[in-house]
């Protein structure tokens, strides 16, 4: 029964439960009988056959009643703790009527009072069926009995009475209350089988109404971690499905009902299937009116299922399932809950969680203003005049407002000044594409009587041309283009915008040149700089700038070339290797494009600056500039700039140690690498840095479930071998810390397997150190001192003494834990004393020797520890005796060994003096057990009260000598 107890919930643990009770029953003894019965009560209040409960119950009680004496006190306690779940049970039961739950509830109130037990657990029971049926009043009034009521035995764990009471003060609206009283359960005071599991499914909801997203968030990774496994908390589970729903995370939402497929149809528990059933309902709601009502999802086995088909099965036997509740309770509350539950609204718009997702869709947004999805010749001058605006202006969303224009002009006469500019803008978004639209349009434009503008849109092509390496007639076409435009400008017959665009082309295929042609064609050749056209570039911008300086009044146009001549004057100082002027004139254009009201141009010379910034070594410019390129683009910023944005911003965050705004920045980087496509790439990497912050700020459970998820992305060819093994070292330890010791062991086998064909083979012996300690904790001692045996092989190797002497002492504790081990243990814990005494007679280094010092000490130790254990199992008083007067001696050398260290040894050498004197307690000598305790008394002598160790030690010596007779005195 206890190994069936160990194995996980389910219908087999349920099977073996029923066997068990038949071999107990042919034992002929009844207390076998009890206790299978018992067990078997047990598997299934946690499993999905909660209604198989009330048999073995039933039994059990009838066998109380008739011969209580043949329950031991364990037992009786139990049989009389489980009303509690009977009565639970019934509730979630719609066929059981309502007059059985209350005949029940005072069976239990009158077995309770006769064996003496506090009425605490019985009003909780009262105040369930109350809270259930709709009873506010009685509720209210089995709530303060409840809590008025003394805590005996028969009362729920402090942790699920906090849940309970958490969750009624949510029900009523009172969110910061429930948080409150579940605080304890969530800072780790209190738990038991089924909490904090509960409370962090429970806490979601009004996490979100309080606005307290991170905290939602990581309730969600955490809870969700813990009740995955457990079949018996498909209430629980609903919670993480609904919480998915209300955040914009349906498709996490899908990915959990895909992992529980029987939760459709497992109907042992109707309540928490009620429960399940009303949150799939809603999201599948969500999911149609994100307009993926036809999408396949998970549902129930036997067919396949669209979203919208899902929401209206799952709608219908919700609300059947409640309609059975309130046909039973006489009230309509259960079905006003179920009702109210699938209508509920989004509390966040989307609300990233850092794991591996893809949004489902993306709610419909209004288009730009002036842009029509739909050809309107009607409106054609109004679409005309914001596309113009939003151009001039240089604003976000122009491309659309010209495209908008393109299509409602299709078929209607314009002048050719409309067609002109139509003409130019579509070439503008067709790129390469767009020269010969571009010649059309200077056509137009002369055409409509405006040669500057057409000059202005020849020099548009000839740039184009230049990117994609036409270099040669791009220049000869911008330097005629230069002449022309100077000459038309000398006459007055164009403006100082038009000239100021031919001399900017010209500027731009200029510094096209500097960086040489070569580069941009990608014939692999190397593209080194131009000094020709440096030279040519600096006349050039110069000329520029003393032509608008002080004419650009209103018109961002003229500002904006101001600001770029700026941008291209701090790249040709960085070519040159002058990083400062560099930063000065990068910075200057940002300045420039924002008080010019742009900020949306700035983002690439803030990047810029950011890199530069770093290779001068100067952290904090770096950060400045990274968030100011976030904070001057905006909601204009692509998806994947702004997944690269945070990366960069988390990598220097968590450069400088600080793990929490490395975890923020590395989420935010992981959301919109997804919103981006790039979840593989850019998202995998995001992952990696958000699940390392998390674990160095101690977040286990997020940092694991964040890390298995960059794992199923991560690949050795797309991002290295190191980010592999890295990732795979910190979920080990995470799991390690989660006490997931099988899992963490095959992380870290897996990180070493690939670390192994590395040439510095010291991270291949961490990890395979590392997983030793997992597979002993995880009960695998034969695979523990393989890990432990390889490790301590690389560790010679790599001459790491003291690395390699921990290994030979791990594995004499696990050959000590082994029937017949005692002779490999002392064999290896001699082994690891010679080797580290042999390192440290050899060290020259006065540090190393000092290390090596303080590790013979500790084995010296840890050897007298392993004989006393050995000793405590010895079958022989003479075996004892001489394994004990062993340790003696190994506690002895520890002393001596760390009482060479001066105050640094102190507190290892009283750790050794007591635990020698312990073992001469043992043997009889009591004199010698006394004089130890008093060296202990006297080393901390002068030491200070606040000294926790020192004040432990001395406690410990004076437990000694009370257990001590003086030794009579000498006549």
């Amino acid at each position: 029964m206890a190994e069936n107890a160990e194995r996980p919930e389910g219908p087999v643990r349920n099977a073996r439960a029923e066997e068990l009770l038949t071999e107990a029953e042919k034992l002929g003894i009844p207390l076998a009988v009890i206790e299978a019965l018992g067990h078997q009560l047990n598997v299934y209040n946690y499993s999905s056959e909660k209604d198989r409960m009330f048999v073995p119950f039933a039994r059990l009680l009838r066998m109380w009643d008739e011969r209580p004496e043949d329950f031991d006190a364990y037992e009786a306690h139990s049989l009389h703790w489980v009303f509690k779940w009977m009565s639970a049970g019934m509730l979630g039961q719609p066929h059981i009527p309502l007059a059985s739950v209350e005949t029940w509830l005072r069976e239990m109130e009158e077995r309770y009072r006769i064996a003496g037990h506090s009425e605490r657990a019985v009003r909780s029971a009262e105040f369930s069926v109350a809270a259930h049926v709709g009873d506010r009043a009685r509720a209210e009034r089995a709530y303060a009995a409840w809590l008025a009521a003394d805590r005996d035995s028969m009362a729920d764990c402090h942790a699920c009475e906090l849940h309970g009471q958490g969750v009624w003060q949510a029900e009523l609206g009172r969110d910061a209350q429930a948080l409150e009283l579940w605080g304890p359960v969530l800072d780790g005071e209190f738990s038991c089988a089924h909490e904090p599991h509960q409370v962090l499914g429970s806490s979601l909801l009004p996490l979100l109404r309080l606005g307290r997203l991170d905290e939602a968030r990581a309730h969600h990774l955490r809870g969700f971690r813990l009740v995955r496994p457990m079949e018996s908390m498909r209430n629980a589970y609903a919670d993480h499905v609904e919480f998915c729903a209300l955040t914009g995370n349906e498709a996490r939402g899908l990915e959990l009902l895909a992992q529980r497929p029987a939760y459709f149809t497992d109907t042992g528990h109707p309540r928490s299937l009620l429960d399940f059933l009303s949150v799939v309902a809603l999201l599948m709601d969500r999911l149609t009116w994100l307009g993926l009502g036809e999408r396949q999802v998970p549902g129930p086995a036997g067919r396949g299922w669209t979203a919208r088909e899902l929401a209206g099965w799952a709608r219908a036997e919700a609300l059947e399932l409640a309609g059975r509740f309130d046909a039973r309770n006489g009230t309509s509350y259960v079905g006003d809950r179920a009702r109210a539950r699938m209508a509920q609204e989004p509390l966040v718009e989307r609300l990233p969680l850092g794991v591996r997702t893809v949004r489902a869709a993306a709610a419909p947004v209004a288009a730009p203003l002036g842009v029509s999805a739909e050809p309107d010749p009607a409106g054609l001058p109004a679409l005309l005049a914001e596309a113009r605006r939003l151009s001039d202006g240089l604003r976000p969303h122009a491309t659309e407002a010209w495209a908008a224009v393109t299509r409602a002009a299709e078929g209607v006469e314009l002048d050719a000044r409309d067609r002109a500019e139509i003409a130019d803008h579509e070439a503008m978004d067709r790129g390469p594409e767009g020269v010969a639209l571009f010649e059309r349009a200077a056509e137009l434009y002369l055409e409509a009587g405006d040669p500057g503008e057409a000059l202005a849109a020849r020099g548009r092509a000839a740039y184009i041309r230049a990117l994609t390496g036409d270099m040669a007639p791009a220049l000869a076409a911008t330097g005629e283009l230069y002449d022309r435009a100077l000459a038309l400008y000398a006459e007055d017959a164009t403006g100082l915008r038009q000239t100021a665009a031919v001399l900017m082309s010209r500027a731009r295929v200029l510094m096209r040149a500097v960086h040489g042609g070569a580069a941009v064609l990608g014939d692999g050749r190397a593209a080194e700089p131009d000094p020709e056209a440096a030279e040519a570039v600096v006349r050039l911008v110069r000329e520029i700038l003393a032509l608008v300086d002080g004419r650009t009044g209103d018109d961002v146009r003229l500002a904006a070339r101001a600001a770029e001549v700026h941008a291209m004057l701090a790249e040709l100082a960085e070519l040159s290797g002058d990083l400062e002027q560099a930063v000065t004139l990068f910075r200057r254009a940002t300045e420039e494009f924002v008080a010019a009201g742009l900020p949306w141009f700035t983002p690439e010379y803030d990047v810029r600056v950011a890199a530069l910034a770093h290779r001068l070594g100067r952290t904090e410019e770096t950060e400045e500039a990274l968030r100011g390129a976030l904070a001057h683009g905006g909601p204009y910023l692509e998806p994947v700039a702004r997944a690269q944005l945070h990366l960069q911003l988390a990598e220097v965050t968590g450069g400088r140690g600080d793990a929490e705004e490395a975890a923020a920045q590395a989420l935010d980087a992981a959301h919109w690498a997804d919103e981006a496509g790039e979840s593989g790439t850019l998202g995998a990497w995001a992952r990696h840095l958000l699940g390392g912050a998390l674990l160095r700020r101690g977040r286990w459970a997020e940092a694991a479930e964040v890390l298995e998820s960059a794992l199923a992305e991560l690949s050795v060819e797309r991002h290295g071998d190191g980010t592999v093994v890295q990732t795979r070292w910190w979920l080990g330890d995470c799991l390690s810390e989660l006490g997931e010791h099988r899992d963490a062991a095959e992380q870290r086998l897996l990180a070493a397997e690939i670390a192994r064909h590395w040439p510095e083979q010291q991270d291949h012996a961490t990890l395979a150190h590392l997983a030793g300690e997992s597979l002993g904790h995880a009960g695998l001692p034969a695979e523990a001192d393989r890990a432990y045996a390889q490790a301590a092989e690389l560790w010679r190797q790599l001459g790491n003494v003291r690395f390699l002497v921990r290994s030979l002492r791990a594995r004499a504790w696990l050959a000590a834990g082994q029937e017949d081990g005692a002779e490999d243990a002392r064999r290896l814990m001699a082994q690891a004393v010679r080797e580290c005494g042999e390192a440290r007679e050899d060290a020259a280094d006065p540090m190393a020797h000092t290390e090596l010092t303080d590790e013979l000490g500790h084995t010296h130790h840890q050897f007298g520890d392993l004989l006393i254990r050995l000793a405590g199992e010895a079958s022989e008083e003479d075996a004892m005796r001489a394994a004990l007067t062993r340790a003696l001696e190994q506690m002895e050398r520890a002393a001596t060994v760390f009482g060479t260290l001066g105050s640094d040894g102190l507190h290892s050498r009283t750790s050794a003096e007591l635990a020698a004197g312990r073992v001469e307690f043992d043997l009889g000598q009591q004199e010698a057990a006394l004089a130890r305790a008093r060296t202990v008394l006297a080393l901390y002598a002068d030491a200070d009260d606040t000294d926790e160790v020192a004040h432990a030690r001395r406690t410990e010596a004076a437990r000694l000598l009370d257990h001590l007779p003086e030794p009579p005195e000498e006549a």
